[in-house]
């Protein structure tokens, strides 16, 4: 009887991974500018984060001691694809820990990422005109103590109680697609990252003239006037607070008086046939700036934009009657009807206090009207032995609310304004243009998402060393890029086709997209299957055929086919 033997691994999305990573030039720019000691052996560090991050993005983990096993797994479709001496060896945790290690030299780091930036920008043809700078932080279960990035400060995660890291993140907008990482302190302030982040941009895309946009944690007087000496341009919108505040309620009710005309900037996107939806509606005035840069004085003009958002707008006043009907509530329960278990207040100026207290955290200042009543209630009390009878008082006093509508309505008429500073010429840049960039910002904040959640999934974070800790932020880093170029390329090409997408989404396979996410794109590679069937004398490699939906997913991302198709007919020294 003849004995048959059939092996199998999975396939997936590993070929389309890789080559992507292949075209991006990420191993050969990584193993260019790092050298390792000479004892190491094996895979080089650039091929060995080109595996890793298949791992990462394939499996939706970071762990380092999940890649070993799972290399061992997808051992012959990796030896096919990356190197034909690839071992599972080659992913033990102290090398990977070697890798992040190496990632986390900050010399080495900004060679990397100034070499595989411009190497984008030449293969991907990436517009180069507006850069947006965002910062959030990322919370450890680890203790602070004795370290130097781990610490505490203001959590974006809402967790004050746990120790924390703050990634910066440089972005071409509205691609999202990264081109500067920052690991700092998590007890670091935002305000002193935008210039060093604003350099390490400069230093990548070699270029000068561009649009950096930014929160209002952006808008110190030396960062303006950072970017201004070096001939670039900022859109960021001011606080408000102090002076500013004063100077956007005195723009807002020039508006609001018809002393200025309001121009209406609709959203460009909506599909035909239906009606434009209101963006905004603004003006703009200008003042002088003036800063001091390495010892030079400089004078620029500023732009101010009075923007008021419908969306914003109705979103405060949500917040508002929130914020009234919470306070509402809680200053009535300080006085509740007497009974058992009830406290009551007896002396004036301790219930005062407790209500001014609820007023200012609820931010209600001026929106309500507080009266006090003094209540007296006898209380005849029998005689007793050689006490006579008698007639006490029990005071309490009693907290009455009413709402000043008046204020109320004034103040909600002010609601949605906002004031952004530009100087970028008119000429140049719209106020209508301004609008738009700067409704960009999501795509940097999925970035921050896709890097603290799926499919990154840097929180929780398993690693110790602050080292590690710095090279597997900058590892998910190279990961965000290779997801946000992957949707880009998609994404570009399709906005021409023909037709768009169909079969991305299981319960609805006959709708179609034209802007495709680049998690839909993997999913569709799930269940590729490399089998190996021996016979006596001879192996027979067999591959699933790929769908016409996986062979245009290549098309869309100029990859050939024959990475899947190849891993058939390429022979391999030692087969399972």
């Amino acid at each position: 009887m003849t004995e048959i033997e059939i092996q199998s691994e999975r396939v997936d999305d590993i070929p389309l991974l890789i080559g992507q990573q292949q075209k991006m030039g990420l191993a050969e720019i990584i193993d260019k500018i790092i050298v390792p000691h000479g004892g190491r052996q094996g895979l080089s560090v650039g091929q060995t984060v080109l595996v890793w991050l298949s791992f990462i993005l394939s499996e939706a983990d970071h762990r380092l001691s999940y890649v070993e096993p799972w290399v061992a797994r997808h051992q012959a479709t990796l030896k096919r694809l990356v190197d034909p001496s690839l071992q599972a060896a080659d992913f033990t945790d102290d090398r990977l820990g070697d890798v992040l290690r190496y990632l986390s030299d900050d010399e080495a780091w900004s060679a990397v990422e100034q070499r595989l930036g411009q190497r984008l920008l030449r293969v991907y043809q990436l517009a180069l005109a507006q850069v947006r700078l965002d910062s959030t932080s990322v919370s450890l279960y680890h203790e602070a103590e004795g370290k130097t990035l781990i610490s505490y400060g203001h959590s974006k995660d809402h967790r004050p109680d746990l120790a924390q890291v703050k990634v910066m993140l440089g972005s071409l907008d509205p691609l999202g697609v990264p081109l500067v990482t920052q690991v700092v302190a998590g007890k670091s302030a935002d305000d002193p990252l935008y210039i060093p982040a604003v350099d390490e941009v400069r230093a990548v895309v070699g270029q000068r003239g561009l649009l950096y946009l930014g929160d209002s944690k952006m808008e110190a007087l030396e960062t303006r006037a950072h970017l201004v000496a070096g001939q670039d341009y900022y859109l960021l919108p001011l606080s408000g607070k102090g002076s500013q505040g004063d100077l956007l309620a005195e723009l807002v009710q020039a508006a609001l008086n018809n002393e200025q005309e309001l121009i209406d900037v609709y959203d460009e996107a909506e599909e035909v046939g239906q009606a434009p939806r209101l963006l905004a509606r603004g003006y703009e005035t200008s003042r002088l700036q003036s800063a001091t840069v390495g010892g030079q004085s400089l004078t620029w003009s500023e732009r101010l934009l009075v923007i008021y958002s419908p969306g914003l707008a109705k979103q405060a006043q949500q917040g508002l009657q929130g914020r009234l009907q919470r306070a509402e509530q809680k200053l009535a329960a300080l006085t509740p009807p007497p009974g058992r278990g009830q406290r009551q207040y007896n002396d004036l100026e301790t219930l005062q206090t407790a209500a001014e207290t609820i007023v200012q955290q609820q931010r209600v200042m001026g929106l309500l009207t507080l009266r006090y009543e003094r209540q007296v209630t006898p209380r005849h009390i029998r005689p007793y032995k050689e006490r006579p009878a008698r007639t006490e008082q029990t005071v309490r006093y009693q907290l009455h609310l009413q709402r000043n509508e008046a204020v109320i309505a004034e103040q909600s008429r002010t609601l949605g304004w906002r004031l952004y500073a530009l100087n970028l010429p008119v000429a140049q840049f719209s106020l209508a243009q301004a609008i738009r960039a700067y409704r960009g910002a999501p795509a940097i904040e999925r970035n921050f998402a896709r890097l603290k959640g799926r499919p990154l999934g840097l929180s929780p974070v398993h690693l110790r060393r602050e080292d590690h800790l710095v090279g597997l932020i900058r590892l998910l880093s190279l990961a965000l890029r290779l997801l946000t170029l992957t949707e880009f390329v998609a994404r570009r090409v399709l906005e021409t086709a023909p037709e768009g997408l169909t079969g991305l989404y299981p319960g609805n396979p006959s709708q179609q997209t034209r802007r495709p996410t680049t998690e839909r794109l993997l999913a569709v590679f799930k269940n590729i299957t490399l089998s190996f069937v021996q016979l006596p004398g001879q192996t027979i490699v067999h591959i699933t055929p790929l769908t016409p939906l996986q062979g245009r997913i290549l098309a869309l991302l100029d990859l050939p086919t024959t990475i899947y198709t190849d891993l058939a007919t390429i022979p391999l020294s030692n087969p399972p």
